[in-house]
């Protein structure tokens, strides 16, 4: 899916087509913000006045760039894990057997299509301590990048978490819905806090 052109993927998100949707938009949108925490560590490594920190930039580069990947590879997941969703929410309902059956293939959906927006959800919180450290030691002359970083991996992490609750409001089996839950609501309130003390460090970076 992303190798396609921007705009064809926009095209696609914007048609009837059920994939790609919220939830591969919201891993995208924390690939671009690592990105952009990547794009501060290369323009601060290597300049003399920030060689006290290129040990821990370089170890920065390499959380960053798997933490891409891996957004990458969950815009790719969400899509298929949602197409079976889709699909069971379509099949017939018309006979006891056929509810049964219904609500057996919707049930396994939904358990599926929760898991991988809770990844996007982790990878998310990884990314924005990542981004703290972004902007408290790279180049002072891209820390805003570093501050649109983490409203970027800030906003991947609240889209997931609509995702998770959508599906959990169908979700029959109450203990895996209470474990999603609360994982969640976890890294919310860890991941939402983080991005915007980064957020505010960076406007003060920026003042006059």
């Amino acid at each position: 899916m992303l190798n396609q052109s921007c705009l064809e993927f926009i095209e696609m998100l914007a048609s009837k087509s059920p994939v790609p949707g919220g939830g591969g938009a919201s891993a995208l949108v924390g690939s671009i913000g690592m990105a952009l925490g990547s794009m501060v560590g290369n323009l601060t490594t290597g300049k003399k006045k920030y060689a006290d920190v290129e040990e821990d930039i370089q170890v920065l580069l390499k959380k960053s760039e798997a933490l891409i990947r891996k957004f990458n590879q969950l815009v790719q997941e969400d899509a298929a894990v949602f197409e079976p969703l889709s699909k069971a929410y379509g099949l017939p309902s018309d006979t006891e057997a056929e509810r049964l059956e219904k609500e057996k293939v919707l049930q396994l959906a939904l358990v599926k299509a929760t898991k991988v927006p809770l990844e996007i959800a982790e990878c998310s919180l990884a990314a924005i301590h990542l981004m703290e450290q972004y902007a408290k030691k790279g180049s002072r002359l891209v820390v805003s990048d570093a501050g649109v970083g983490a409203i970027f991996c800030k906003a991947a992490l609240q889209g997931a978490k609509l995702n998770i609750l959508i599906n959990l409001k169908l979700m029959k089996d109450e203990e895996l819905k209470k474990k999603f839950s609360d994982r969640m609501a976890v890294i919310e309130d860890e991941g939402l806090k983080l991005a915007d003390q980064i957020y505010e460090y960076v406007e003060e970076q920026l003042c006059c």
